[in-house]
C-alpha cells in the first residue's frame, strides 16, 4: 500500500477521533486499506451514516471504492449517495481525498432527500437469490468478506458448506446484483497455488421476488455446514424456501 494512504489514515485518525468515528477494517500490503468512518449529518433530523473506503494499493492514483450504509436511510438513498460520492471522487485530482469526500456527504444527503421519488412498495420489495460458489480454501478470509459485503449492502444471508457451496441472499435486488459483482471482481480466496484469486466460477442459480414467508428468522450472515442432501433440504425448509430448493435441485444433482 502507498505511504500516502498510510499518512492519510494517520491524519484521519486525529480528525475523526471520537468514540467509534473511525475504524481501520483492513490493512494489507496486497489489498490495501479499508477505513470506516461513521458520521452524523443532516439538519434538524440528524442521520447516522457509515462510509467504508477501500484504498487499493495504487491509491491515490486511483479513487477509493466506497460503500454507504445507514439505518436512517433507505437502500435506494444509500446507493444514490454512493454513486454521487464515486462521481466526485473520480473528478478529484489524484491525491488523498477521503476527508474531502466525507465533508461532501452532507451535500449528497441533502440532494438525495430532496430529489428521491421512490415507489415505497417497490423499494421495500424483497428479493431472494441463491448463488453457487466453486471453492472456499481460505475460509476465514472468504467468509469475513462475505459477511462485510452483506452488512454494507443491507442483505441477510446464509452460507451453506457441503458438497455444493451455496449462498442464500435476501434483500433489495440492486444490492444482490452488487454482491454478485463484488464476488467476481474482488480477490476473495486463494487458488491451489496459494495465490489470491477472484470467484470467477460463481453462478446465480435463481433470483426472484421473495415470497412473504421466505427467509423467516434469517438474520445477519450465517454459516452452516451440511453433509447430505436431506440436511441441505432441511436448511431450506427451515427458511421456508422449499419451493426454491426444488427449483435449484437439478443444478445440485449434476
Amino acid at each position: 500500500m502507498s505511504e500516502a494512504a498510510l499518512e492519510e489514515v494517520s491524519v484521519l485518525s486525529s480528525i475523526y477521533c471520537g468514540e467509534g468515528e473511525l475504524k481501520v477494517r483492513q490493512q494489507d500490503a496486497q489489498d490495501g486499506l479499508m477505513v470506516q468512518i461513521n458520521s452524523s449529518v443532516g439538519g434538524e433530523r440528524r442521520l447516522d451514516v457509515s462510509l467504508l473506503f477501500h484504498l487499493h494499493p495504487p491509491y491515490p492514483l486511483c479513487p477509493p471504492a466506497i460503500s454507504v450504509s445507514s439505518s436512517s436511510l433507505s437502500r435506494t438513498q444509500c446507493q444514490d449517495i454512493r454513486q454521487k460520492l464515486l462521481g466526485q471522487a473520480a473528478a478529484l485530482p489524484p491525491e488523498p481525498m477521503v476527508h474531502r469526500l466525507v465533508e461532501r456527504l452532507q451535500e449528497c444527503v441533502e440532494v438525495t432527500e430532496m430529489c428521491e421519488e421512490v415507489n415505497e412498495e417497490e423499494e421495500e420489495e424483497e428479493w431472494t437469490a441463491v448463488l453457487s460458489l466453486d471453492h472456499i480454501r481460505s475460509r476465514t478470509r472468504y467468509v469475513g468478506q462475505l459477511q462485510r459485503w452483506s452488512l454494507q449492502l443491507q442483505l441477510t444471508g446464509r452460507l451453506l458448506l457441503g458438497r455444493c457451496i451455496l449462498v442464500i441472499l435476501l434483500g433489495a435486488k440492486p444490492s444482490i446484483k452488487e454482491f454478485c459483482r463484488l464476488l467476481k471482481t474482488v480477490k476473495v480466496d486463494v487458488d491451489s497455488s496459494g495465490r489470491k484469486c477472484k470467484e470467477r466460477m460463481m453462478k446465480v442459480l435463481i433470483e426472484s421476488p421473495s415470497s412473504p414467508s421466505a427467509g423467516h428468522g434469517l438474520q445477519g450472515f450465517v454459516v452452516k455446514s451440511y453433509e447430505s442432501l436431506p440436511e441441505l433440504s432441511a436448511a431450506f425448509q427451515e427458511l421456508n424456501m422449499m419451493e426454491i430448493y426444488q427449483q435449484i435441485l437439478p443444478s445440485l444433482s449434476g
